[in-house]
């Protein structure tokens, strides 16, 4: 009885574990030779917003904070550190901002009196520090005026935190009226937090304005250029397209401190400096020195995207501020200089040499076209006051470029009033593109893989303009930019790309974060003065946008389209131009998945790769020690009797990728 019990117990066992590993296998299909929908080339892009010091600090590669005495506290940024002070006079010197007011972009600039030339000097602390590295080239620029010819030499130095020389250099200010003057230093050694320590020779007056440094080594070496280790990691993606310049930095908190596109662009030194909407938006990242001097413009927003391959998406105001805050309006009959703002732009990236801007972008260095095709109207507002204002810009844009595609904004949520009722307008006036904004935990992205599985085909298509998983809640500082977010988004974006006939365009935000100087998380690619590297959420984003295809085809499980059953995603596509088919497989489970593709519709040849993406723990990240932790390996596959049969391990996402005969 005893061993009949025993044989019984052990035969459930086997029966049970046989039907727990059926369970685990799934069979999939995919015909290769029926195209669905071509997948338009903008699938898989970037937004850009200057957030968490991402252009001035971070992208423009400017080592200078506050070059040219212009933010709200003109000295903000220099240091005096061996100035005596006493209830008469400074010892040693003393440097005082003066305000030419005829100048009306760059009033300010900084006159300096030196008593004691061995013991006055002027300290810039960089952002955050300046990072430099041992052996590279910085280049330095500036404008003087020595009106009395008292000081005979201006002794540049890069220091370390313990005020070590790292580097120097000098300039003769060799006239009493404003002179630009240039000079090099190159670096003795690698420092994070270096800072430029300015004395002088002589003891008098002189005047120092536009104060600059610049590596020698930009992208694409472009003098005073941008990053190159952050320009790097955005063309590695392949990028479809590129938002700038934000964001809720497009409305500002009032109308007055929105973005203008006109005021920057021509020469960098004529561009007003201006507060940045971020720098006190949160109580808990307050950055009081956060400024935009727009060295990083529209013109090279547009340069920007060009380089990276990019199709450029500017977004401009509409005339109503950040409904967050004030909410301000400009009134309807007062809405004309926006419009032409757009419309001007539009002259500014496509117009010949014949026209106004068209003639300023030549005369920047670039003659030919930037070949722009979309504009966006507003950035998430919200209400009838957006809609009236959307018409007004609708009916002006396409009177005069009929074929430019216009963005419009379905608000700040992905549901809602706000959400429902901007739809259901923007479909009665035939929108073209509506931008659709997501904040929400990984969970909401795992469920909500079938968004547009149900989206009219005939109606406007989707731009899925912002989104990134919240591991606590939107707008924490807790957030972090962890597995279990990036693979979750990753499942989402299998719906996005099944619906290609809907969606078009999709990205990521926001883009980067200084890791001193952020204001919001998660973001998609972290940075430091010295270093920078793709967190998990841009591993992910890279794998879909290197990966996209020209053509959809149908990936089915009998019959129905993989969307989480069983913890598990699936979308595929092929390129006609390569002749490959791509197979994109998220199992968000924590156990591994055993599937197998069926191939129909065209001959595939028998050798394939596949790259993976998988992390044991839900919390893990990649970080600045361990920057690629999560990272893509990629091995070569092997096809079965005609099928695919793969392994997805515990949390993962993986690409097969297959050639056609």
């Amino acid at each position: 009885m005893k061993n009949s019990t025993i044989t019984r117990f052990a035969l459930c066992s086997l029966l049970l574990s046989s039907i727990c590993a059926n369970a685990q296998k799934t069979t999939l299909e995919v015909d290769i030779a029926k195209t669905v929908t071509k997948i338009q080339p903008t699938m898989f892009g970037l937004f850009f917003e200057d957030i968490n010091f991402a252009a001035d600090g971070g992208l423009y590669a400017e080592m200078i904070k506050n070059r040219s005495f212009e933010f709200d506290k003109p000295l903000m940024g220099w240091e005096q550190p061996n100035t005596k002070r006493s209830s008469l006079n400074m010892q040693s010197g003393a440097a005082t901002p003066i305000n030419v007011s005829e100048n009306k972009t760059n009033p300010n600039f900084c006159r300096i009196l030196i008593n004691d030339d061995k013991g006055y000097a002027i300290v810039n602390e960089g952002f955050r520090g300046m990072g430099v590295k041992k052996g590279a080239k910085y280049n330095l620029s500036l404008k003087a005026a020595n009106p009395d010819g008292s000081i005979k030499k201006i002794i540049f130095q890069l220091i370390d935190k313990d005020q070590k020389v790292m580097g120097e250099t000098s300039i003769i200010p060799s006239s009493k009226e404003w002179k630009n003057y240039t000079s090099q230093f190159t670096a003795a050694q690698t420092e994070a937090k270096a800072k430029l320590k300015i004395t002088f020779e002589g003891t008098g007056t002189i005047d120092l304005d536009m104060i600059s440094l610049f590596p020698e080594e930009t992208w694409k070496n472009r003098k005073n250029g941008l990053r190159k280790d952050l320009v790097q990691l955005l063309y590695d993606m392949k990028p479809g397209f590129l938002r700038f310049p934000g964001g809720c930095i497009v409305e500002g908190r009032t109308l007055s401190d929105r973005y203008q596109w006109k005021k920057s662009v021509g020469n960098v030194e004529d561009r007003k400096t201006m507060i940045n909407r971020w720098n006190m938006e949160f109580s808990h990242k307050q950055t009081p020195d956060y400024f935009q001097s727009f060295g990083l413009g529209f013109y090279e927003y547009f340069q920007l995207s060009e380089d990276i391959g990019a199709t450029p998406l500017p977004i401009l105001s509409c005339g109503m501020a950040c409904q967050y805050n004030t909410g301000e309006l400009a009134p309807m009959e007062e809405l004309d200089p926006y419009i032409q703002d757009a419309l001007d732009l539009i002259e500014f990236a496509n117009g010949d040499l014949n026209t106004n801007w068209g003639k300023l972008r030549s005369d920047m260095g670039h003659p030919k076209s930037f070949n722009l095709k979309y504009i966006g109207v507003g950035n998430e507002q919200w209400g009838p006051d957006y809609i009236e204002r959307y018409k007004v810009f609708e009916k002006a844009i396409k009177a005069k470029y009929p074929k430019i595609i216009i963005v419009s904004g379905s608000g700040p949520s992905p549901d809602g009033e706000h959400f429902d009722y901007a739809m259901k307008e923007l479909k009665k006036l035939g929108a073209e593109l509506i931008d659709e904004h997501y904040y929400k935990s990984p969970q909401w992205f795992r469920e909500n893989a079938a968004r547009y599985d149900l989206y009219d085909r005939k109606g406007p298509k989707i731009f899925a303009g912002e989104y990134a998983a919240q591991s606590v809640s939107g707008a924490n500082p807790n957030n972090r930019n962890n597995w279990e977010c990036a693979f979750s988004e990753a499942a989402f974006m299998t719906g996005l790309e099944r619906n290609a006939e809907v969606v078009n365009l999709t990205s990521y935000a926001p883009l980067m974060a200084h890791e001193d100087a952020w204001q919001w998380t998660p973001d998609m690619i972290w940075f430091n003065n010295l270093e920078a590297y793709g967190s998990a959420n841009y591993q992910v984003q890279k794998l879909f946008s290197t990966h996209k295809g020209t053509d959809l085809l149908n990936i089915t499980r009998d019959g129905k389209p993989l969307t989480g059953q069983n913890n598990l995603y699936a979308s595929a596509v092929k390129d006609v131009n390569t002749k490959k088919v791509m197979i994109k497989l998220v199992n968000t489970a924590s156990t591994s998945r055993e599937i197998t593709i069926g191939l129909k519709g065209s001959k595939i040849e028998t050798k394939g790769s596949l790259t993976t993406l998988a992390s044991a723990g839900l919390q893990d990240e990649n970080t600045f020690s361990e920057p690629e932790k999560i990272t893509p390996k990629e091995s070569e596959y092997q096809l079965k009797d005609g099928k695919a049969q793969i392994s997805l391990p515990p949390y993962s996402v993986s690409v097969l990728k297959l050639k056609i005969k």
